[in-house]
């Protein structure tokens, strides 16, 4: 069995991830990007492991032996599912590895920026409250999570945690389904419009489509309300990111925190990148799954797919 690991980097140097050499002949490659790269390197490959590196027709063409794809993450929007499909070749994910940290991370970003704890803590290390007479300072207003409306897009496993823990702040849940297929009770659901409206926080936390891309555009944020705090822990380019300028520098919203960007790494070419006012707008690089426990379980539960492919068993196959 050949593993060729495509971005072995991806789940950070930190993380041990020798036991892939239990199952095989494994050849490692810090970070694959391009087409061309990709169809070289898994020209002899049984299984692929790959998180952001292209998977289609382009790439696999020529690798005749290639029967298993394993996606060291939950998406899959790299993969051409229905070509895949059309080879004989399956695709697996790895599904609850980080949900707990990516709601961790959602509060994270949504307390640093309700609270303006970058001003805070910049009051504090410049020597100003070191300076004053008095022994607290509030001249920055901030507002409390409890009694506020916290909108969800896309209760999956994801959004369902996050709406645990926005009611045990005492935050009242709400929730959109952008297919309209969701069977969760416990939360009211609502259209579009209401959930704009009447979101004091809005986190998003859907998979990227044709439906949920661009879902907050120019005309979205319009509607939200201008103390409205907005968190994309999902996939970039569900939020337009020239819009979210707009809105910001205009006061449509408050703020925005945000893990994923229409293009990552950062471009400076995006408009965002020139918005500098933490109590304005957080931006983490893409790190909200990346706690060393979430890691660590992803590359196991990889390790436990092809395990089980192994075995002949289908084992979180995206494409049966």
């Amino acid at each position: 069995m050949k593993i060729v690991m495509l971005e072995r980097n991806s789940v950070g140097p930190d993380i041990d991830v020798s036991c892939y050499m239990q199952l095989g002949e494994v050849t490692y490659y810090k970070n694959t990007v391009t087409i061309e790269e990709v169809a070289e390197r898994v020209k002899d490959a049984d299984v692929i492991i790959a998180n952001k590196s292209p998977m289609n027709e382009a790439s696999l063409k020529d690798a005749k032996n290639v029967k298993l794809i394993c996606e060291l993450a939950t998406g899959f929007d790299n993969c051409d599912l229905a070509y895949c499909k059309s080879r004989g070749i399956k695709v697996a994910n790895v599904v609850d590895y980080s949900t707990g940290m990516v709601a961790q991370h959602t509060f994270t970003l949504a307390l640093a920026l309700v609270q303006k704890l970058a001003h805070y803590d910049h009051y504090v290390k410049s020597g100003a409250y070191s300076a004053q007479d008095r022994f607290s300072n509030f001249d920055v207003p901030f507002q409390e999570l409890e009694g506020k409306t916290w909108g969800i897009v896309g209760m999956g496993n994801i959004g369902r945690r996050v709406a645990k823990l926005a009611t045990a702040f005492g935050c009242k849940v709400i929730f959109h389904s952008i297919t309209g297929k969701s069977a969760v009770t416990d939360y009211p659901q609502v259209d579009k419009e209401t959930l704009l409206a009447e979101s004091d926080f809005l986190s998003l936390h859907c998979p990227l489509s044709d439906l949920s891309r661009d879902f907050i555009d120019a005309d979205a944020l319009k509607k939200m309300k201008n103390t409205a705090v907005l968190i994309n822990v999902a996939r970039g380019p569900v939020v337009n990111n020239t819009d979210l300028y707009h809105a910001l520098v205009n006061g449509e919203i408050m703020a925005a925190g945000l893990d994923v960007l229409e293009h990552e790494p950062l471009r400076e070419t995006n408009p965002l990148s020139k918005l500098k006012d933490s109590n304005q707008i957080i931006i983490t690089p893409h790190l909200a799954w990346g706690s060393v426990e979430a890691r660590t379980r992803c590359v196991e539960e990889v390790y436990k797919n092809i395990r089980s492919f192994m075995d002949g068993v289908d084992r979180n196959v995206v494409n049966p």
